[in-house]
């Protein structure tokens, strides 16, 4: 009996973009933002990066208003900090249950539809990259669907329960933007380095039906995102000695371009969004401290939205995250601010 069933063959990447092509123009923004954020992984800039956005992309309005706001910011900080807006269109879920992201569904109200997904997501972003000129940061939970958008994005994240998968890793040393990897759930940080090593290497290996070689990517990169113990209790590793060990670490591994990105909700935070700009001003304070870490830490990822907190899908509340709670706009704002100040 077979318990798998085939509802339709989807368009490949070639087609949709085709179909959706981006403009001259995205392609000049690109290119510009990618060289400027890769000059902060390799230290050839000392500006600081902000990856800051909804926990999920649940509705191009809001999402789209959110990144227009961003970019006024940006125009305030831009001496110092390069903000990357999180445009994160597919979810991991830990059961498998519950909202999987724009990809799945474009309307979170109505029921799955993955053409319509692969379509959507392509159109926010590219929307996104037209209106505010920031290119963005998704998540690659489906390696095989990185090359829907691989044109548009100026980064990815491989999360906790992905970067220990061969497939993320491989993929990973294909890419030619900035690709952070999530320390795992468990939060052993050796598991992140066997990743990043995997990451900057070269290989060849099954992609889309195809057999492939990768380069290696040398702006892969660890991102620190706190841990759960075995008693299912949320930890932090962001704190100082977590930096110096990570440092450490890295000085052993003699990887390419050492670098890591602070998560500041997530486990870091147990999921108190509330507590975000208190992590990342101990973050700078760390950085102030150590020459050593200010080196290293290349940059924060904060999820924020329009409204404070987070919702059950169907409550209608626009702007407030169907996921993971979210910072509101007025205190991203100000975090933002303080953040420039202090660099």
């Amino acid at each position: 009996m077979n318990n798998m069933e085939f509802i339709r063959k989807l368009p490949i990447p070639r087609d949709i973009k085709e179909q959706f092509p981006v403009s001259d123009e995205i392609k000049a923004i690109k290119e510009r933002r990618d060289k400027e954020i890769a000059d902060v992984f390799t230290g050839a800039s000392n500006k600081f990066l902000l990856i800051i956005g909804p926990c999920s992309a649940d509705r191009e309005d809001a999402v789209l208003e959110y990144v227009n706001k961003l970019a006024g910011v940006q125009e305030k900080v831009k001496d110092k900090v390069i903000i990357i807006p999180r445009i994160y269109t597919n979810k991991p879920r830990t059961t498998g249950e519950g909202y999987k992201g724009m990809v799945h569904q474009p309307d979170p109200n109505k029921k799955e539809d993955m053409l319509a997904g692969l379509i959507a997501i392509r159109d926010l972003h590219r929307r996104a990259v037209s209106e505010s000129g920031l290119t963005c940061a998704d998540e690659m939970l489906y390696p095989e669907n990185h090359r829907y958008l691989n044109d548009l994005l100026a980064y990815v994240a491989i999360g906790a329960r992905s970067v220990e998968d061969q497939q993320h890793r491989l993929t990973a040393s294909g890419l030619s933007i900035p690709v952070g990897m999530k320390n795992p759930t468990g939060g052993d940080i050796g598991v992140m380095f066997n990743s990043l090593v995997a990451a900057q290497s070269q290989h060849t290996f099954l992609y889309r039906g195809w057999e492939v070689h990768t380069k290696g990517n040398p702006l892969a990169h660890a991102i620190l995102r706190g841990y759960v113990n075995k008693h299912g209790n949320s930890l932090p590793n962001y704190h100082y000695e977590d930096l110096v060990g990570v440092y450490e670490l890295y000085q052993k591994r003699g990887l390419a371009n050492p670098a890591v990105v602070v998560d500041c909700n997530h486990a870091n935070s147990g999921k108190q969004f509330d507590q975000q700009p208190r992590i990342a001003n101990e973050v700078l304070h760390s950085c102030r401290h150590s020459d050593d870490i200010k080196g290293m830490v290349k940059g924060l990822m904060i999820e924020s939205y329009l409204v404070d907190g987070a919702q059950k899908i169907g409550e209608g509340v626009y702007g407030k995250s169907i996921t993971d709670p979210c910072l509101g706009w007025e205190k991203s704002e100000r975090l933002i601010l303080e953040i420039a100040d202090q660099l």
